[in-house]
């Protein structure tokens, strides 16, 4: 299922990418940097390495065979210091 699911993603990114940007992805370039299987469920969340900022989460429902897409872009990535006493 998660090769399906890089598959999937792969399609997505060359269904939208924008032809001017003359790029040329590959497989290879789709990465998984989560997933988890429970019961019949599978959800993975999945990257590639153009400099875009994207990145997919991937469900598949078990009970009703479907498979679902979900495009996210990365806006922001902020340090939030934790003090102990507010724990």
């Amino acid at each position: 299922m998660i090769e399906r699911m890089r598959r999937e993603a792969l399609k997505w990114v060359k269904q939208h990418i924008d032809i001017t940007d003359d790029v040329n992805i590959t497989i290879d370039d789709v990465y998984v940097v989560w997933s988890v299987k429970v019961l019949q469920n599978w959800k993975a969340l999945i990257s590639t390495t153009l400099p875009d900022g994207m990145y997919y989460e991937l469900t598949y429902n078990g009970d009703k065979d479907e498979l679902y897409l979900d495009a996210y872009k990365k806006f922001d990535n902020v340090k939030i210091l934790i003090d102990k006493e507010e724990k």
